[in-house]
């Protein structure tokens, strides 16, 4: 089975250790601080809304971009300046995938979210937040 990208495993381990609610929003909130937008370079607004991740109630948006030796830099946007959930992913994802080889990404579950957000994350944000590493997911099979 192929492993996941190392930095994705690195910030799962960490998320191992947390043990209760504030310390996983702290650490999310963290996460999300560092979050940066697309780059003008990539898009500007208003979106293609093919580049929308369906069922996001943050309104996030995610783009991939191939590198010269074939793997993939993705890029975020969340919309809704409350989106601190769908901005900590993002940035998760960013760090963890850009870069990584295609099978390893493509390798990733949704499941990762619970991992993250814990087993009592809401029925909307699990989805919408499952629907943001399925749209990067997506991107890494397509070029497989």
């Amino acid at each position: 089975m192929t492993a996941l990208p190392p930095k994705l495993q690195d910030y799962l381990d960490d998320f191992s250790f947390i043990t209760t609610r504030e310390e996983r929003a702290d650490f999310l909130i963290d996460i999300a601080d560092s979050f940066q937008p697309v780059p003008a370079r990539v898009a500007s607004k208003p979106y293609d809304e093919a580049h929308r991740v369906i069922g996001c109630e943050s309104e996030a948006f995610v783009w991939a971009v191939e590198r010269a030796d074939g793997r993939l830099d993705y890029y975020f946007d969340v919309l809704n300046p409350q989106g601190l959930s769908a901005m900590a992913m993002s940035a998760i994802l960013d760090e963890a995938c850009s870069g990584a080889p295609l099978e390893q990404v493509a390798n990733i579950s949704g499941d990762v979210v619970f991992a993250f957000f814990g087993r009592d994350i809401s029925m909307g944000k699990g989805r919408g937040l499952t629907e943001l590493i399925n749209a990067v997911v997506y991107h890494a099979r397509q070029r497989l």
